[in-house]
């Protein structure tokens, strides 16, 4: 079964060396979980790796964007597990570096598969709240979605809006997207 290694910490901590140090044992790559190292622009700062270390073993997901993209944390989950289904077919062990955890829990648990929200259906619910204030808003999330409303921050109208837009577009509950689980048939360390 293919293994993942994963070296989690923030900046400055050693995450680097020791990937290096595993990555020569197992003779295998490392791929990048860190948000800001993606970025070819920000080598200050991340502690990226230096080019003698980008040397000593083959890493991914390093410098591949500009400040000026854009890139969530699903996009990300997509373009690291195309490159671990990859680096597997040649490798029974496969680092992973960072100190992003929504990166990391992207790759070891999976991240929701929620719909990217109509601007119609956006415009809509943002209406509602100019007119209508959060307090309704809350109401209505109440009534459409019973479990998310239990545990959402009812004080953060980024998050009640976000939650009703995909209950009115989809006509589902938030709750069905988020507790879907994926399988993504690794074992993690």
């Amino acid at each position: 079964m293919p293994t993942l290694v994963v070296l989690i910490g923030p900046t400055g901590v050693g995450k680097t060396e020791l990937s290096l140090r595993l990555a020569e044992h197992y003779h295998t790559s490392i791929v990048s979980a860190d948000s800001r190292q993606l970025y070819a622009e920000l080598k200050i700062g991340t502690a990226a790796p230096t080019t003698d270390q980008l040397q000593r073993v083959p890493h991914h997901l390093i410098g591949t964007l500009h400040l000026t993209d854009y890139y969530s944390a699903a996009q990300y989950e997509t373009e690291a597990m195309e490159v671990l289904t990859r680096l597997f077919t040649q490798h029974e062990v496969v680092i992973l570096t960072g100190g992003s955890m929504m990166y990391v829990d992207a790759i070891c648990k999976g991240i929701d598969d929620i719909p990217t929200v109509d601007m119609e259906t956006r415009q809509l619910i943002l209406k509602k709240y100019e007119e209508e204030g959060l307090e309704r808003l809350c109401a209505e999330l109440r009534l459409l979605d019973p479990e998310y409303y239990r545990i959402v921050d009812l004080r953060n109208p980024k998050r009640v809006i976000h939650a009703l837009e995909i209950c009115y577009m989809t006509g589902k509950t938030y709750t069905s997207f988020r507790t879907q689980k994926k399988n993504n048939a690794l074992s993690v360390f």
